[in-house]
């Protein structure tokens, strides 16, 4: 008895040694799952339903999170300035960005969405560079050239006269890269607007806290900006039938909690408990998780190629933050 006791006080503590890296992975199969559940509820509800419905539901998941943490459902004040790049941050990474991922996912599907993603990072670097004058390192050079080279070996294939051909949709592709290059633009403004946002706060505000009540205004452009697009392009009776469809409003709850709240959140927590590189570069093995269970779900055929191609772009992401 005292050996099993002391076995898993072992194992327990070998653990605990490395619960960021092991929070780190938690957070790519979240990842994995809330891509999995937007490619369903798109193809389900439409685009434009489910990322509205998901802001809504956000708005109010954070609501709830103020309420419990600070007595108010309203996030802590702030300047007018930092209101306004937390806003252009959801513009950008929310409405624009999300928009062109879960079109990509529809046309492509999210295992071919998810490896064009680690394309952000080189957005991120080239819009940093741009915006803050931060210096790219040839070491990020040579990450971006492995990145894009692990998604050429996947989406490339010989066609007619043996010359190279995309073996995808143009419109799923372009999508998608608009999608990345949004998500690395957006991370940029967003850290912008939490710089402000932090250095104008009113009230004492937990550090872990901030990303959640800044992401509050972000969402708030994205319900502006998806409602504005769904009344100008189609009205609100997709809206009124996705609500109805139980299956649906599963889909985007689901989403949304695997999302913005336990993604977030668990992402915070990993890069408290180990380097920030490491976590990110697990955080970054989403390409390669989702393989097995899109094949699974949706009949997205597994291919030497594209295995071979997800494994080398996520080492590309890696060679972001670990040289």
């Amino acid at each position: 008895m005292s050996v099993l006791v002391l076995s898993f006080f072992s194992i327990t503590f070998a653990a605990m040694q490395y619960i960021g890296e092991l929070i780190s992975i938690g957070v790519a199969f979240s990842w994995t799952a809330t891509a999995l559940l937007s490619e369903f509820g798109s193809k389900r509800m439409g685009n434009l339903t489910l990322n509205l419905m998901r802001m809504i539901i956000t708005l109010v998941f954070s609501a709830i999170l103020f309420w419990v943490m600070g007595g108010t459902p309203l996030p802590a004040g702030a300047s007018t300035e930092a209101y306004l790049w937390m806003m252009l941050s959801g513009l950008v990474g929310y409405v624009i960005g999300d928009f062109c991922l879960f079109q990509c996912y529809i046309i492509i599907g999210s295992k071919y969405g998810q490896l064009f993603m680690t394309l952000a990072p080189i957005a991120a670097a080239v819009t940093a560079w741009l915006t803050l004058g931060q210096q790219i390192r040839p070491q990020a050079m040579l990450a971006m050239l492995v990145t894009l080279s692990g998604i050429a070996i996947s989406v490339l294939g010989r066609g007619d006269h043996h010359k190279l051909s995309l073996k995808l949709p143009l419109a799923g592709v372009l999508f998608a890269i608009g999608a990345a290059v949004c998500q690395g633009v957006g991370l940029v403004l967003s850290k912008i607007g939490m710089n402000h946002y932090e250095a104008s706060l009113t009230t004492d505000l937990a550090g872990w806290l901030l990303p959640f009540h800044a992401n509050f205004f972000r969402c708030v452009a994205g319900t502006i900006g998806f409602a504005l697009l769904m009344a100008f392009r189609e009205g609100f009776k997709p809206l009124q039938r996705g609500v109805k469809d139980q299956k649906g409003v599963i889909a985007a709850i689901a989403t949304t909690i695997f999302g913005p709240f336990v993604g977030v959140g668990a992402s915070l927590l990993a890069v408290q408990y180990t380097a920030a590189g490491i976590a990110s570069t697990l955080m970054a093995l989403t390409p390669i998780i989702i393989i097995l269970p899109a094949w699974w779900l949706f009949k997205q055929p597994i291919t030497a190629k594209s295995l071979l191609g997800a494994f080398i772009s996520v080492i590309g992401v890696s060679l972001f933050f670990l040289l």
